[in-house]
């Protein structure tokens, strides 16, 4: 699977998504919400997709993406 680059951000932080947790690939403070975009900041991380490789800044983002 190939990965995406990130922008370019102060405090993003990339991620590796796995089933029960994730691997930090590039440190940092947040990451984006791939549905709304907005931060999520690390310490607040419960939600994201694995096999999207996708972080979800609530049920409701997960939610939307999962249904499209």
């Amino acid at each position: 699977m190939a990965m995406m680059r990130a922008p370019d951000l102060p405090g993003l932080a990339v991620l590796r998504y796995r089933d029960a947790d994730y691997e930090v690939l590039r440190p940092g403070r947040f990451v984006l919400c791939a549905v709304s975009g907005t931060e999520i900041p690390l310490g607040e991380l419960t939600y994201w997709s694995a096999d999207r490789q996708e972080a979800y800044r609530s049920a409701t983002e997960a939610t939307k993406a999962l249904l499209g």
